[in-house]
């Protein structure tokens, strides 16, 4: 007997293509558009030590940004973690301040990063004295990522069955070795699929850096000097109107940034989770 096929799903199938296709279509185009616009204007002296207005140097920049993402999760991965940990499997199931903590991250996730900016400009850069630096920057980005680390590793902690955790008890572990050995390994991909995200908004963000770092293009000798990042730095030259050229060989240079950072970070959640699961 041949399967009557129902209109309505029919429907809500091919609209789920259409959307899937129209998402690749619009990433393709944006890569392309890049790559085009980037890659001919991609030249040694944009790699120079120094910048100057004759070469506009991304290199400075590309070296903060590495800093500032590393400085960033430095600070904020562990934190965020173990306080994920502390609310999925400590505290008790249910209770208020758990809800608070969670509704309170979220609603720091929904912030605009130029919030950040302007708090992190009136605490750390007038009242703390750090001016714009480095280290204002790295404790603004910190703020910002730190919701969004803690969510997605409860969310990836909350994923694990509770069979897991009743077959480690039953075993005779305790709920520090259980977490540790049988529920983080299990959580693993979710976790760096945060850290990828938490990534991607550093590395992107514009407006809180202009307000905390600064936007001096050099190599900072301390924590206390300023700083440009990669994007603050496509920002100037595309706003200034001389240099749109350089502006979109730097947003190649971002585009590849990204693109290692994701790729490295996927081979370390697949190494990690199939060494968990006996495959290694």
């Amino acid at each position: 007997m041949k399967k009557r096929i129902d209109p309505l799903s029919l429907v809500l199938g091919m609209l789920v293509r259409l959307a899937a296709l129209i998402t690749c279509a619009v990433i393709f185009f944006l890569v392309a558009y890049i790559l085009i616009k980037g890659v001919p204007n991609l030249s040694p002296s944009l790699f120079a030590w120094e910048y100057n207005t004759e070469n506009v140097s991304l290199l400075p920049s590309l070296i903060n940004t590495i800093i500032m993402t590393a400085f960033s999760l430095l600070l904020a991965a562990p934190i965020g973690i173990f306080s994920a940990i502390y609310l999925n499997e400590y505290a008790r199931r249910g209770n208020r301040l758990v809800k608070l903590v969670r509704v309170a991250a979220e609603v720091l996730s929904g912030i605009p990063s130029i919030v950040y900016g302007l708090f992190g400009m009136l605490f750390f850069v007038v009242t703390l004295g750090w001016g714009y630096s480095l280290l204002a920057g790295t404790f603004t980005l910190t703020i910002m990522i730190l919701p969004l680390i803690m969510r997605t590793t409860e969310e990836a902690l909350m994923a694990v069955p509770d069979s897991y955790r009743e077959g480690s008890f039953g075993l005779g572990a305790g709920r520090l070795r259980t977490v540790f050995s049988i529920v983080l390994p299990s959580a693993v991909p979710g976790i760096l699929g945060g850290v990828i995200l938490a990534i991607g908004r550093i590395v992107g963000e514009t407006a809180a850096l202009i307000f905390t770092a600064g936007t001096l293009a050099k190599v900072p000798n301390s924590v206390l000097d300023s700083t440009r990042t990669l994007s603050v730095h496509m920002y100037n030259l595309s706003s200034e109107g001389l240099y749109l050229d350089q502006a979109y060989a730097t947003a190649v240079v971002l585009l590849v940034l990204v693109m290692l950072i994701n790729g490295c970070s996927a081979y370390l959640a697949k190494r990690m989770s199939g060494g968990y699961d006996g495959k290694n």
